[in-house]
């Protein structure tokens, strides 16, 4: 009997397609947040699991592939699955391919795939080490597929934000999603500094993230798209291909100028290209090409644009760009399912959706390890037991009728369960023997021992967010690549630098690694020998270690100890107050907790006449250019090749007409030139050469610069010549004329640079400097005064100075700098301020 039910047709239609919307939103067309997959990739992966196509395993035919996943889980079209399986192996469309293809799976110029039949495919090392891995442990949900006779996994447990990783593309009923890919180093780099401080906000994010990195190389005009989109969710982002000018040669003609393409913006076809552009010179839009040839072959793109005698080859280009999808705009919407719900993402909100996805596929794997550990133990408590009871035991057996009296008599007479009987029944003869009953009593030990890390793990967030950091760390070693897209700045483009005002400041970096910037006016100028009354004190229980003047512009570089350099804007370092510890340095830098800063150095522009001095504690010194280190990956870069035992301390920027002076504890001092006599120039690996010999007992403590400028400066000013500041830890200083300290060979024992007044007393710094200069002398608790140099006494190198800085008598003085000139006005603050007065 049929039954009818009157329904309203707009109340009917308006559900039915609201069903429909939402089936086609969250089944097919949007990525889920947690594994950057949508379910039609999820499925071919899983399938190719389920089948064993590893990477080690032999390649099978897509069609198989496609046959089990149209069979098990998608019920959809086949083409549609082979695409989505294609797509996944194309090393033009995936940034880091999930699937390893053999045969033809098409090409850039927009070539169709092989039929499944003929096309064979297994899963990558990272599908396998970074999608897949842990799913057989309870780490994530399964759910019935389509006709309820198998089980699918509702997500995949990824160790890397995968959805950034490769981006994803996709068009649901009503919205739309576009993410670009990024490059895999970058992403663990950020999600480790999120890790370390969720506080981190998108611009210190993108020091890590710089922007979307294309498999198919190109570069990216300016950053305001890649901040649009990483801080709304949406953007525009211009895309470039490469392309040169070069002149070409032909045999019977004269030599041609000609634009060679060599790389494409994501998703440009480079036969349709090249269509396009034969269509704008016939149609006489752009003028000055006389032939268009595609000379790519195995070893990569090379398109060749020949140009007329006549023709500018910049013009034809820039025309090129404007005309053709040379030059285009990739529209990012950054649209993802987060608990089953469309929602537009941030770049903080897509990297904590992966941290706190993470966090929970590690709390249910440990439960999962932790369950099957406590069944282990206690199976091996059952037959501890039994081993202790060996005679009753087998007496027992052999006097039981069957199996299940046997095991009913066990469980009643040693108190054990039915699972520890069983295993007993179970046990084979050889398990008797002394050397067996050994290793149960070692594993349970070590399963002891397991029990407790992995509760451990369970009870504290920090425990886990260390798990996550270390996958990912490994899955950077094993996985990690070069970027292929280069980000340009943009023609008047503005950035955060030009709305931050240049100005002198100070930063400090604490010996337990705190850093903070003040401004220079924030130190009032003192006289000598007062104590300190206006200074950046820390901690009580924590000391200044490293201390410079520079301004907000400059690019500031740290060394560690290990001899690796990282890089920070001056106004990229939190600012704080005179009184605050500061933030932590690893919250800014992805530095390992077994490293420490060691010297920091500001540079205003990376000349290329540069070089920069390192020095070792154990005396090895080398020049390396500047240059080198203009372009700084966010995670790091190595300056030296250390020896074991060996760290790298001094770190200063010198010319190769400069002098070095490196001064040692006792307070001896050696000065030699920076020429490539004494010091030729290293690669960034090298080790160095040997700048001073020690007495037993001594060491360095100092090295400075004397720079041609500074001689000519003082010569032109009438002075005896540059002076060489002489500090010593007690607080008494000197300024002793750089002439007494005569050019020695490199590798000497140097000369006395200063006696000590009282015993115990040692040299703090050397510093080269001029009567003009300001000086900024700070203290191990912090307190820091300013004064002029021409302010301390000039005695020769024999003396013990006088009193600089009267101290605490806990404290000692640790550091001097020179204050920078003014990047606004050319002069020192004080200047302004001396002016004033006189004004008054």
């Amino acid at each position: 009997m049929t039954t009818i039910i009157p329904t309203n047709l707009r109340n009917e239609m308006q559900r039915s397609y609201l069903e429909y919307a939402m089936s086609v939103i969250v089944g097919r067309a949007l990525p889920d947040a947690r594994d950057g997959l949508k379910p039609v990739h999820r499925r071919i992966l899983f399938a190719m699991h389920e089948l064993g196509l590893g990477p080690d395993r032999p390649y099978r035919k897509c069609a198989r592939v496609v046959g089990d996943v149209l069979g098990k889980y998608h019920p959809h079209g086949d083409s549609a699955v082979y695409d989505a399986l294609v797509r996944l192996a194309q090393d033009f469309s995936t940034r880091y391919l999930l699937i390893d293809g053999h045969g033809n799976f098409g090409s850039v110029d927009n070539d169709p795939p092989a039929a499944m039949r003929y096309t064979e495919c297994r899963l990558t090392p990272l599908t396998r080490d970074t999608l897949l891995a842990d799913l057989e442990a309870e780490t994530v949900d399964f759910s019935d597929n389509f006709d309820g006779s198998q089980q699918e996994p509702t997500v995949l447990p990824s160790r890397l934000p995968q959805l950034l990783l490769n981006g994803s593309a996709g068009i649901a009923v009503g919205m739309a999603t576009n993410i670009p890919p990024h490059q895999l180093g970058e992403l663990v780099d950020g999600v480790t500094a999120l890790l370390a401080n969720p506080n981190l906000g998108i611009p210190e994010l993108m020091r890590y993230i710089p922007g979307p990195d294309f498999p198919t190389g190109g570069t990216i005009l300016g950053q305001s798209g890649i901040r649009e989109a990483y801080t709304t969710g949406r953007g525009s982002i211009t895309m470039r291909g490469v392309a040169a000018i070069e002149t070409i040669q032909v045999r019977g003609r004269p030599d041609r100028e000609a634009i060679v393409i060599t790389e494409l913006p994501y998703q440009v076809c480079k036969a349709a290209l090249i269509e396009k552009i034969a269509e704008l010179v016939n149609d006489k839009r752009i003028d000055g090409i006389s032939d268009i040839r595609d000379e790519s072959d195995r070893d990569g793109l090379r398109a060749v644009i020949e140009l007329k005698r006549d023709a500018y080859p910049r013009v034809v280009l820039n025309n090129l760009f404007k005309l053709t999808p040379l030059q285009t705009n990739f529209g990012c919407n950054m649209l993802a399912l987060v608990n089953g719900e469309p929602r537009l993402l941030n770049l903080k909100e897509f990297l904590q959706t992966f941290i706190d996805f993470r966090a929970e596929v590690i709390t249910r794997r440990t439960h999962y390890e932790l369950r099957k550990a406590r069944e282990r133990d206690h199976i091996l408590m059952g037959m501890l037991v039994a081993l202790a009871n060996l005679e009753s035991v087998i007496a027992l057996i052999r006097a039981a009728d069957d199996t299940a009296s046997a095991r009913a008599e066990l469980v009643n007479r040693f108190e054990l369960s039915e699972a520890q009987a069983e295993a007993i029944l179970q046990m084979q003869l050889r398990r008797l023997t002394g050397m067996e009953a050994g290793r149960i009593e070692a594993e349970h030990r070590e399963l002891i021992a397991k029990i407790a890390d992995l509760s451990d793990v369970l009870e504290r967030r920090e425990r886990i967010d260390q798990i996550i950091r270390d996958e990912l760390l490994t899955a950077k070693q094993r996985l990690n690549d070069p970027r292929r897209t280069i980000i340009e700045k943009a023609e008047g483009e503005i950035d955060d630098a030009d709305l931050i005002a240049n100005q002198e400041m100070v930063v400090l970096v604490t010996e337990q690694g705190y850093i903070k910037r003040l401004p220079v006016d924030t130190f009032d100028r003192q006289r000598r020998a007062t104590r300190g009354k206006s200074g950046a004190r820390m901690r009580e229980d924590d000391a200044v270690e490293h201390f410079i003047t520079c301004c907000n512009h400059d690019t500031v570089l740290f060394f560690t100890n290990r001899g690796v350099v990282y890089a920070l804007r001056g106004y990229q370092i939190p600012a704080g107050s005179r009184t605050a510890k500061g933030t932590p340095v690893v919250q800014l830098l992805p530095i390992p907790i077994e490293e420490k800063v060691t010297s920091i150095v500001p540079v205003q522009e990376f000349a290329s006449d540069e070089f920069l001095v390192m020095l070792t504690r154990t005396g090895f010194i080398k020049k390396t250019a500047l240059a080198a280190f203009a372009n700084l990956r966010a995670n790091g870069l190595i300056a030296i090749g250390l020896e074991e035992g060996d760290e790298l301390r001094w770190v200063r920027r010198a010319r190769a007409e400069d002098d070095i002076l490196v001064g040692s504890r006792a307070g001896m001092a050696i000065r030699f030139r920076a020429d490539e006599e004494q010091l030729r120039p290293l690669g960034r690996t090298a080790r160095g050469v040997k700048s001073m010999e020690l007495r037993k007992g001594d060491e360095l403590v100092s090295m400075d610069i004397l720079s041609c400028e500074q001689r000519e400066r003082a010569e032109a000013n009438g002075e005896c010549g540059p002076w060489v500041l002489v500090v010593t830890a007690d607080g008494f200083g000197k300024r002793v004329p750089f002439s007494e300290f005569r050019a020695q060979n490199r590798g000497g024992m140097g000369v006395i640079a200063t006696k000590f007044r009282d015993q115990g007393d040692e040299l703090a710094a050397l510093r080269v400097v001029s009567c003009e200069d300001e000086l900024m002398i700070v203290t191990a608790r912090g307190v820091i005064i300013r004064q002029q140099s021409e302010e301390i006494s000039q005695q020769s190198r024999a003396a013990t100075g006088v009193r600089v800085q009267r101290l605490d008598e806990d404290d000692t003085i640790v550091g001097v700098a020179v204050v920078p000139e003014s990047a606004e006005d050319g002069g020192s603050a004080f200047a302004a301020e001396e002016e004033e007065e006189a004004e008054a």
